[in-house]
């Protein structure tokens, strides 16, 4: 810093003190008056953003511990991207890979991914990989292969994070996994969607792109049940398929004729 310019050296003691006013000094040659109203400016906007993704997060955590989190992040996360809507995913690689503080519930990370998803389905461009000259949307959904959204993202977690809230904080992970499907409608409506071990199954071997049809896929879920009416578990799978389709989940089925 010593060998900067002189010019630079404000700079960098400018930024630094609006990243962190209670470290870092101001300039010597700005007013304090004028430095706060950087300082708050900046931190506000960055809470502001932060708080309308994670509202959970911050209801379920005390003011001081989460401005302390806040501060923490605004001031020694280095950030790879200019781009402000990217900032709650920052935030989200801060909660995964830098915050290290033991009154952190254990389920901050699922929570705080929980919270982001929902945005960046929101805002993904995935929709333009979709060729819906390879679909048949009519198709039969019981003798063919269907096909997924790509904005159709099912989800895996030890806490049962969609249930959180100031009222419910558990403390310790579920005895199950909690399952959880995140999908853009066509619409480009953004809905969350709880599925059963059963459902995630089936949307697992559909998103493997084996070329299965659904009735072969449910004859594997059937044989791994070990279920003595595997008819049952065709026909009820059939019927979620075909809910599946009704949200846009399942798009329809392979046309292998314009393959």
């Amino acid at each position: 810093m010593a060998n900067l310019p002189l010019f630079k050296q404000m700079q960098y003691d400018f930024a630094a003190h609006i990243r962190n006013p209670a470290l870092n000094q101001k300039p010597a040659a700005i007013e304090a008056r004028r430095m706060k109203i950087y300082s708050d400016l900046f931190y506000n906007n960055v809470e502001d953003f932060i708080a309308n993704t994670y509202p959970v997060l911050k209801s379920i955590t005390a003011e001081s511990d989460w401005h302390e989190m806040i501060r923490d992040y605004f001031s020694n996360h280095l950030s790879h991207t200019p781009l402000f809507p990217e900032m709650p995913r920052e935030f989200l690689k801060y909660i995964e890979t830098e915050r290290n503080n033991a009154n952190d519930p254990a389920f901050i990370k699922e929570l705080a991914h929980y919270e982001w998803i929902e945005l960046a389905l929101m805002t993904s461009d995935l929709d333009q990989d979709i060729n819906w000259d390879t679909i048949d949307t009519d198709g039969d959904l019981l003798n063919s292969q269907p096909v997924m959204s790509p904005l159709a993202w099912p989800l895996t977690y030890q806490y049962p994070v969609q249930n959180i809230c100031s009222n419910f904080v558990p403390e310790s992970p579920s005895a199950e996994a909690t399952y959880l499907l995140i999908y853009r409608d066509l619409n480009d409506k953004v809905h969350f969607m709880e599925l059963n071990p059963v459902t995630a199954l089936l949307i697992q071997f559909i998103n493997e792109k084996n070329n299965f049809t659904t009735k072969e896929i449910l004859e594997k879920i059937a044989s791994q049940l070990n279920h003595p009416e595997p008819d049952v578990v065709i026909q009820g799978g059939h019927q979620i398929i075909q809910d599946l389709k009704n949200r846009n989940v399942i798009l329809g089925v392979n046309n292998k004729s314009n393959l």
